[in-house]
């Protein structure tokens, strides 16, 4: 049975043919600056992936503005526009988060005139003491770890035009929420919203996170690959926690290697790889577009949704 029965299957070789304008260009500098610690990803991808996306996305911000507007005539009365929502979902250490940032420029370079944000799911993590209070800190990635309410409640506020938003921050370093911290989104035109969970339904809820999306990538690959790059990623983790003390990884810096290695495993097995394989990867067939990615993240094929 084909998994993607609802896609268009596209070679890399033929989605490169579908675009060939450019905009201004990213420096090594700039790719350098958003990638994630083991992503690989090249000026190449950005001409030969991320621009025929972008124009996509133009398509269908297009078609989003032209019904707003239509819908106001029919209803004889001024709709005002609203903010048009991209989702981004895929695996831990799939490379999602390059992806997202890379987008964010590039949109913002395209929509000269536009505010793009970009909010990650990490932030409507419980905190540490609700997870532990709740029992299920070892679970801090499953459904039930998000505070759902809240981040339907944003996505609700964004979709009804509220002016100010704050939102509350996720720090991969001390692993837990910043008590302290808040990101404000003031009247953004263009949301990116990126994390594990954004085309889950909440328990008890009507609703799913991707009913307020307007266009939805999901980024994928081989769980085999993506193991891989989870335990590189753990490694360059651990050495850059070796110089600092508030790191929450740290205390593993000085692990043996194929200690740390064995606990990094066991988390995946354990946490990652049920929550992909339960939750994660069933969403898949709900984003407009599938990246797929094979060895060293390079995205070989890519899949749109046919209706």
């Amino acid at each position: 049975m084909n998994e993607f029965i609802n896609f268009e299957k596209i070679s890399r070789k033929a989605w490169r043919e579908l675009y060939h304008k450019t905009i201004a260009p990213l420096s090594l500098e700039e790719l350098e600056n958003i990638r994630s610690l083991n992503d690989a990803i090249s000026l190449e991808d950005v001409q030969e992936i991320y621009l025929p996306l972008v124009q996509l996305i133009r398509l269908y911000k297009k078609t989003y503005d032209d019904l707003n507007f239509t819908k106001g005539l029919f209803l004889q009365k001024f709709v005002p526009s609203r903010p048009f929502i991209i989702g981004i979902a895929g695996s831990v250490a799939v490379g999602k988060s390059t992806t997202a940032r890379l987008l964010q420029i590039l949109l913002s370079r395209y929509f000269k005139n536009l505010t793009v944000d970009l909010v990650t799911t990490d932030g409507f993590l419980y905190p540490n003491a609700i997870l532990e209070e709740k029992k299920i800190l070892d679970k801090k990635g499953f459904p039930e770890s998000y505070n759902m309410d809240l981040l339907l409640n944003f996505l609700n506020a964004i979709k009804s035009g509220q002016e100010i938003l704050e939102l509350p921050v996720y720090s991969h370093e001390i692993y837990d929420i910043l008590a302290n911290e808040k990101q404000i989104l003031n009247q953004p035109d263009i949301v990116i919203v990126e994390g594990i969970n954004v085309f889950q339904n909440p328990s008890n809820q009507q609703l799913y996170v991707s009913d307020f999306f307007d266009f939805s990538i999901y980024v994928d690959a081989k769980e085999s690959l993506i193991f891989d790059w989870y335990i590189e990623r753990f490694k360059l983790i651990l050495e850059l926690a070796k110089k600092n003390s508030q790191n929450y990884y740290h205390k593993f810096a000085d692990w043996p290697i194929q200690n740390a290695i064995e606990l990094a495993t066991g988390t995946w097995n354990q946490i990652n790889r049920v929550n992909l394989i339960e939750y994660i990867l069933p969403t898949r067939n709900r984003a407009d577009v599938i990246l797929h990615k094979s060895k060293q993240h390079f995205i070989d094929e890519i899949y749109l949704k046919k209706f």
